[in-house]
């Protein structure tokens, strides 16, 4: 006889409730096989889901959800009825059935948002203990899927299935899953209407959108417990907003972050940084930030300087700052096992690395060879790792911080082996359990430290790895790819998708990490690249030089032409990043996120929106002079020609490669700087506002967020937060201005641009003061000059455009 009873797979389900309790936050219901659930309402459009199998709940703790999201009480009722209970809020109704625990979502109107199928339900880990804890909820008709972070896929994630355990993916192709980033949130969209579900744990997690039966998606994690939030929209803008500031929104970074950048895979020894630096200046091609990869390390030890390849660092620093260049360098987790080294001796001498279930501490290998990993979830580990940095930053003047290989990424085995232990902050437990944060938490400790020793300056750092929330500490990017075309068009919708999960301030490596792309390859990836909140060029050296010069001409010029084009547009970026760090909008916007009521938005993914008013579609095709694109409803100023287009249908544009399709929303006020070579280099840089005429009898809204660009003045009210509101009668057009903050302007007055006027304006009046257009002709944009802190701008027309 074989005894097979440890081969079965046995799913178990909840029971029949029993015991009801309710307190001012939550709802709790006990079964009778001691399955519980907690509901906790956390506003009229949040809701959290809490399971537990034996009768009680853990502690209160994540890595995720931002500090202070405690919010006051928010009111709710409960009902029990003959075989479900009702929970109610200003904006759901939430129906729980007694037996099984299968819950409903509806909007206040009755119509369902998102229902169980077979709900809550486990199996027991057999070689690990504790649960494989399981979700299964029905497909809605027409549903479609979108989020769950860095994805090599389509952006409607219907019919496919995905893993978060991150992944050190050299050259990943599209459909590579797992990649580097862990985060647990998608979103729902059906009838008009979007809600997102994030599921707060961090073991090896799963998510099926309909691949396995169509009618039904599910999620599941091999340890932990199923808890999950439910966030209603309507609208998947306000679904990714709640979703951001529960897991928290980032500080504004300094200004010269969203500048260009420029970084390999070595750039050593210093005269090889020195001549990178004049080829900037020399060729008049603007950049902010020059990075050093590990060979900048004596012996990749981190915290270290080669002692010959940089033997005075503290003066190259100084004079790369002089010429308007911050400097970046890279910190890995991996701490050499070297006992003359000091950061070694320290983490040794005060227990600060990874042991084994048995207790030795844990050896990998990477760059320097064998290595001990220091244990983030700790809080005296992080505290101590954060005060390494004081060398690098309060005394040689380094500006930024770039965290990789934090997945973590060793050689050969890929990680950590699972019975390593962690200390998670008061909840220990096996890397299974802390795999997924372990990124996090060594970007949260970098954070810390860069931020204590740049201060009065703001931190600047950056992840290859996370988990949801990571927001809060570093910007990312889209790790080791491939010059190709191919890995291009994955950029852009890796970037979206990013974008809408939380994580805005993402870039790719710009022409390819890995093999050497040509010139028209560059220039088209390039011309994404400006348009990606974090803006790096990154190759790996061995395969070629991928500096912006590289290529010869004509792609020097057109190199020189889109990073001009970046940083006019400075001005507006760092506006859309304002109100990603205070509103958690996305700062990137699928045509979804644009017009959720248009079904041909549902698959769309080459176009996207940067911020409110741009709209752009890159080239991801060689040898090609223009694309068809589809424009959302509204129309669309061509930002090339000028042309006007209506929009809610597809166009044909024009791009050579000396162009990007780039529409601009009519109605829309865009603000431009001035080119310059880097943030800083002009002290009091003019603003243009490139005015776009629309015949709408509503009123167009557009913003501009302005502070020092540095420093924290704005916490204490030295910003100016602008509003423009545009409004078109038949004969008129009128711009208004409405201004918050105590900042003060650093230019007396804008010069206005118009665009899409059919004839000159017959006459401007500027708060009542009639002023002179400098450009009057129909041949030529009308412009003028108006004082910064004007209120009404009024052009009287003589003919309807």
């Amino acid at each position: 006889m074989i005894n097979d009873l440890g081969a079965r797979r046995e799913e178990f389900f909840a029971g029949t409730v029993t015991q009801i309790d309710t307190s001012e936050r939550s709802l709790i219901l006990l079964c009778d096989n001691r399955v519980g659930l907690k509901v906790e309402v956390l506003s009229p459009r949040i809701l959290r889901f809490k399971f537990t199998t034996d009768g009680t709940f853990s502690r209160e703790f994540s890595y995720a959800i931002a500090p202070g999201q405690a919010q006051a009480p928010t009111r709710y009722k409960v009902k029990t009825l003959s075989d479900h209970i009702r929970l109610t809020t200003k904006e759901l109704i939430c129906t729980i059935s007694k037996v099984g625990l299968v819950t409903r979502i509806l909007d206040k109107s009755g119509n369902v948002l998102n229902e169980d199928e077979k709900g809550f339900h486990w199996e027991e880990h057999k070689e690990y203990g504790g649960d494989i804890v399981k979700m299964s909820k029905t497909v809605q008709a027409q549903e479609h899927f979108y989020g769950l972070g860095d994805k090599a896929a389509n952006m409607n994630l219907r019919g496919k299935r995905f893993e978060n355990w991150g992944s050190d993916t050299y050259g990943y192709t599209k459909g590579t899953d797992p990649l580097y980033k862990n985060i647990n949130f998608y979103m729902g969209l059906h009838r008009r209407q979007a809600y997102g579900i994030f599921f707060d744990n961090t073991f090896r997690t799963f998510f099926d959108f309909g691949s396995e039966r169509q009618e039904v998606s599910s999620f599941w994690a091999q340890g932990g417990t199923m808890d999950y939030y439910f966030i209603y929209g309507p609208s998947l803008t306000q679904v990714t907003q709640q979703y951001t500031t529960l897991t928290g929104t980032p500080e504004l970074p300094p200004l010269w972050a969203l500048g260009y950048h420029q970084c390999k895979w070595s750039y050593y020894p210093e005269t090889v940084v020195k001549d990178l630096a004049k080829g900037f200046r020399d060729r008049k091609i603007p950049c902010d930030a020059l990075y050093l990869d590990i060979d900048y390390m004596e012996g990749f030890r981190c915290f270290t300087w080669s002692k010959s390849y940089f033997p005075e660092p503290k003066r190259m620093v100084q004079e790369l700052k002089e010429d308007g260049f911050k400097t970046v360098v890279i910190i890995d987790p991996g701490i050499k096992i070297d006992h003359d080294y000091w950061v070694y001796q320290e983490g040794v001498e005060n227990d600060y690395f990874c042991r084994r279930a048995d207790g030795p501490l844990y050896k990998g290998t990477v760059w320097p060879g064998l290595c001990h990993f220091p244990d983030f979830t700790r809080e005296d580990v992080r505290t101590w790792w954060s005060g390494l940095f004081k060398g690098l930053i309060a005394e040689t003047g380094v500006k930024g911080v770039w965290n990789d290989m934090n997945e973590p990424a060793v050689f050969e085995i890929g990680t950590f082996p699972n019975d390593v232990r962690h200390h998670f902050d008061g909840e220990p437990g096996s890397h299974r359990k802390a795999h997924n944060i372990y990124g996090m938490q060594m970007a949260r400790a970098t954070y810390e430290g860069v931020k204590n020793f740049a201060y009065p300056d703001r931190p600047f750092t950056i992840t290859r790895s996370g988990y949801a929330g990571v927001q809060r500490f570093a910007s990312g990017w889209t790790g080791d790819n491939i010059a190709s075309w191919d890995h291009l068009w994955l950029a852009n919708i890796q970037c979206q998708r990013l974008s809408i999960s939380g994580m805005s301030f993402v870039g790719s490596d710009i022409g390819g990490f890995i093999e050497t792309p040509d010139g028209e390859l560059y220039i088209r990836w390039l011309q994404l690249g400006i348009f990606h909140p974090f803006c790096r060029t990154h190759s790996s050296g061995d395969h070629g030089d991928q500096e912006p010069w590289s290529f010869g001409e004509p792609y020097t010029s057109l190199a020189r032409k889109f990073i001009e084009l970046r940083y006019q547009l400075l001005p507006y970026l760092y506006t859309t990043f304002w109100q990603y760090a205070t509103q958690g909008t996305p700062m990137l916007r699928p045509l979804a996120f644009i017009d959720q009521t248009d079904p041909e938005c549902f698959h769309r993914m080459a176009e996207f929106a940067l911020g409110d008013n741009v709209l752009v579609c890159p080239i991801t095709q060689p040898d090609v002079e223009g694309r068809i694109l589809y424009l959302p409803q509204g129309q669309w100023y061509n930002f090339w020609t000028d042309a006007l287009v209506d929009g809610k249908r597809e166009v044909w544009a024009d791009a050579p490669l000396d162009k990007i399709p780039m529409f601009i929303k009519a109605g829309a006020v865009l603000p431009f700087y001035p080119v310059q070579q880097y943030v800083g280099e002009l002290e009091k840089p003019e603003v243009t506002l490139h005015v776009y005429y629309h015949s709408n009898p509503d009123a167009c809204v557009s913003e501009l967020y302005e502070d020092g660009g540095e420093g924290y003045g704005y916490a204490e009210g030295n910003y100016l937060h602008k509003t423009f509101q545009t409004t078109a009668a038949p004969d008129a057009f009128t711009l208004t201005q409405e201004r918050e903050g105590n900042g003060q302007d650093a230019y007396s007055q804008y010069k206005i641009v118009l665009h899409g006027f059919m004839a000159a304006p017959v006459s401007v009046t500027v708060d009542g003061q009639e002023v002179t257009l400098e450009a009057s002709s129909e041949e030529t944009v009308p412009t003028l000059r108006v004082p910064a802190a004007f209120k009404t701008l009024q052009l009287q027309l003589s003919t309807k455009a």
